[in-house]
């Protein structure tokens, strides 16, 4: 490859890797003249590619938004990686399958021999997890809509599945959980914080005003979510946690116990402490583990297992 056209793609490389470059930085990189760097923008430029040039002491140049998407040039890591997530964009409930498979194609027909014979090698099946739920799908134009109002902090408007009125809410973030999009807001004429399914959801026209974001509970937004959805505190702590002497080896316990906490007591006894969103559910988890034990608190788990015998009982008889 020439010399020149092979700094254009280098040239044309870095202007992608970030927002903006000094003009004295990239001749630096290039290990060529400011004057060359200018004369190899304006090659660019006749090529189509959307180069500003940035005024101030450190002046410099951007690659800005086109009309058209130019080529693009990935390193190895970077195209693999590309690969990868167009293979496994059918597990997002995003509904982009036939998009994904198209620019995988695309994707494929360009790359140079020796990577494509490595990523010809990735063959991806997505499997369910027994019992798990089923991904619902979602029109990407709903996803953009909810991301462009997070992103502008701009007061959404929604026609919702399971409420006759409209919603008014301030969008904070759009998250996935369990292969299921959701957006985090605040409910505006409720006044706390909610999270809506994103297949749920109809945007309405235009958004409405610009709002100052508000600060999340615990501040993380995955700690939120996952509080919420497990019944859990901020902390992590489940509502109802309880603690039982089973009759088993600790080391048999503790590869199931989840988040639980096991301490051996002898070669077969050990003292397990549970946590779960209700004491019926702490209730059923001990008795999965198909042990005699012994109930040491609380009062509320003593009374769980008493439903559940009951319950049991009546089923059996």
């Amino acid at each position: 490859m020439p010399k020149t056209s092979a700094r254009l793609l280098s040239l044309l490389s870095l202007l992608q890797a970030r927002r903006d470059w000094p003009g004295a930085l990239l001749a630096e990189r290039l290990e060529v003249s400011p004057r060359t760097v200018r004369r190899d923008v304006d090659r660019l430029r006749e090529l189509g590619y959307p180069i500003m040039t940035t005024k101030g002491p450190d002046g410099g140049y951007r690659l800005d938004a086109g009309s058209r998407l130019p080529p693009l040039l990935f390193d190895d890591e970077q195209a693999v990686a590309l690969v990868l997530a167009l293979q496994t964009a059918a597990t997002t409930g995003a509904g982009i399958e036939e998009a994904a498979a198209r620019a995988l194609a695309t994707v494929r027909q360009v790359l140079p021999a020796r990577l494509r014979h490595r990523v010809d090698a990735f063959r991806v099946t997505a499997v369910e997890r027994p019992g798990a739920q089923p991904s619902s799908q979602i029109d990407p134009q709903v996803l953009v809509a909810l991301g462009a109002a997070v992103h502008a902090r701009e007061v959404l408007r929604f026609g919702y599945a399971s409420a006759d009125e409209p919603r008014r809410v301030e969008p904070h973030h759009l998250v996935t959980w369990g292969r299921r999009w959701y957006l985090v807001a605040w409910d505006l004429d409720r006044k706390d914080w909610r999270i809506f399914r994103a297949d749920r959801v109809t945007p309405r026209v235009p958004t409405g005003p610009r709002f100052e974001p508000r600060a999340l509970p615990g501040g993380e937004v995955s700690a939120f979510v996952a509080s919420r959805f497990q019944g859990t505190d901020l902390s992590g702590a489940w509502p109802c946690r309880g603690e039982v002497i089973l009759h088993v080896p600790a080391a048999e316990v503790s590869s199931y116990a989840r988040d639980g906490v096991v301490e051996e007591l002898g070669p077969d006894r050990c003292r397990l402490v549970l946590g779960a969103w209700s004491w019926a559910g702490v209730a059923a988890a001990v008795s999965a583990f198909d042990a005699d034990f012994e109930v040491v608190g609380p009062a509320e788990l003593r009374e769980a297992f008493a439903l559940l015998g009951r319950r049991c009982g009546n089923a059996a008889g």
